[in-house]
């Protein structure tokens, strides 16, 4: 007898209330999973619960691992993945609340491969740590690139005075720096971390830089076809958003992107911005073939397309949850044959300039002498070029046998130190400048997430890629405080 039922990969799906009662369960879930998680471990069961409570606050809970456990002994745990969805529905006053919770399901082996599941695992956690590591050289890649990249935009501006040239830069730092913010996905991901910094946005601006990123895609290629497809955009000044810029751009392109796939015969994309009763509205119009009702209805369930083998489901699922954790809505109106409208409402970040208080104009910065201390070549170089251009003078060496044989003959202001290097590290390092030359200032750098918090050895903690803006700022900080 089996221990598990054999099932085609279909959904398992679940309803919970808000206080976590189970209201629905599909078959699959049911003979998969059982009632009240019976099936799962304890700790699973746990974490479950601990989901469950988190969904209920209004946040996604996405891509979850869990094992059910085995009823015949020598068999091993099936591994399912689950997402935890948050379903919003109008409240006593019209205002939106959670009104259940939807857990979706995927079973990620079919019972045929467990034989080889101890080997499949410790392979998948020998893959968490090489991706890890190919991560931190990655964004160390990343460095150059960005670094270069900020190099010639201000060749191309001061120099050259080519301002087309800037623009196609403006991209191509733009596109560096997504990498980036994707590389701390992954990061964040494999080590289950969910802390996400909102920061106050401008949103014409950052939809302007999407329509820029994706304009091979609603221009050149169709064009290549034979096909026009116009882009027309509006915005009007609105107030700043807080939010996540790499998420909400990626709500942004894939709507851009589900525009032009709209339009396989061309046609018009209308983009605007503009303040309506308090909020930020977004609006992605197109002239395509639009959707029918029952389509409209369905179209931010997960894994739902009507795209076919061509689409994974998950896009405006995905946009939906971006929105609502940003605490904003996300509507969409269409009709077939006459084009599809997505709408988007977002709170306005609050102000928090005192009445009167006027713009300040920066104080010019110091320069200070500067030891770079970096075993890769590549990154080294860039911190050198860009703080030689802020005017600095910089010193750069390869290891951190090197940075203490330099500061026994020469006097820095500021010492930059990479965290991974070999013999020793960015923080011992910072250990033994601290002990043998006292209190100058040391900045971390390093392409991984977990760094933890600058301590008594650290002045300040910058992950890579870094800006030549956030390099300036962190040194003029330092420099101020030890005049203070």
């Amino acid at each position: 007898m089996e221990s598990f039922p054999h099932l085609e990969p279909e959904l398992l799906i679940s309803n919970f209330s808000p206080d976590g009662q189970n209201t629905y369960a599909n078959t699959e879930w049911k003979e998969t999973i059982g009632a009240n998680w019976s099936r799962l471990g304890r700790e699973d069961r746990e974490r479950a619960m601990e989901y469950l409570r988190e969904a209920a606050t209004g946040s996604l809970v996405t891509s979850q691992i869990f094992f059910v456990q085995a009823q015949e002994d020598g068999d091993e745990p099936l591994p399912i993945l689950l997402n935890f969805l948050p379903v919003r529905v109008p409240g006593s006053r019209g205002e939106p609340v959670i009104g259940a919770i939807v857990a979706t399901g995927e079973i990620l082996r079919e019972p045929e491969s467990w034989t080889q599941s101890q080997t499949q695992r410790n392979r998948l956690e020998a893959l968490g740590r090489m991706t890890m590591g190919i991560a931190h050289d990655f964004n160390n890649l990343l460095s150059g690139i960005l670094g270069y990249t900020e190099l010639l935009i201000n060749y191309a501006r001061d120099e050259v005075s080519d301002h087309t040239l800037v623009q196609h830069l403006r991209t191509v730092e733009q596109a560096a720096l997504d990498g980036a913010a994707l590389i701390r996905k992954i990061q964040q991901y494999i080590r289950q971390d969910k802390q996400t910094h909102f920061t106050p946005l401008d949103i014409p601006t950052l939809v302007q830089d999407c329509i820029t990123l994706t304009r091979p895609y609603w221009y050149n290629e169709p064009r290549r076809q034979g096909i026009a497809i116009e882009v027309e955009h509006e915005f009007e000044p609105v107030p700043a958003v807080m939010g996540s810029a790499t998420e909400l751009r990626e709500v942004f392109l894939n709507l851009i992107l589900n525009a032009v796939q709209a339009m396989p015969e061309g046609g018009t994309m209308r983009i605007r911005t503009a303040p309506i009763d308090g909020a930020v509205c977004i609006t992605v119009e197109d002239s395509g073939i639009g959707m029918s009702e029952s389509v409209r209805q369905r179209i931010f369930e997960p894994l739902y397309t009507t795209k076919g083998e061509r689409g994974t489901g998950m896009g405006l699922a995905v946009s939906y949850g971006i929105i609502q954790e940003h605490e904003g809505s996300i509507t969409v109106n269409s009709e077939v044959g006459k084009g599809t409208t997505f709408r988007i409402l977002l709170p306005p970040a609050e102000e928090t300039r005192e009445e009167g208080e006027a713009d300040l104009a920066p104080e010019p910065g110091r320069h200070a002498r500067v030891l770079v201390v970096d075993d890769e070549e590549m990154v080294r170089g860039i911190l050198q070029k860009l703080l030689t251009l802020k005017g600095h003078r910089v010193t750069a060496v390869s290891s951190a046998s090197e940075a203490l044989n330099r500061l026994e003959r020469e006097t820095f202001d500021i010492v930059f130190t990479d965290l991974g290097m070999p013999e020793m590290n960015g923080r011992q390092l910072a250990e033994a400048i601290r002990a043998r030359f006292g209190s100058i200032p040391i900045i971390l750098l390093s392409g991984d997430t977990h760094l933890g918090e600058p301590g008594n050895e650290i002045d300040v903690v910058l992950t890579k890629p870094f800006k030549i803006d956030t390099l300036e700022a962190a040194i003029q900080d330092l420099l101020r405080g030890a005049e203070s």
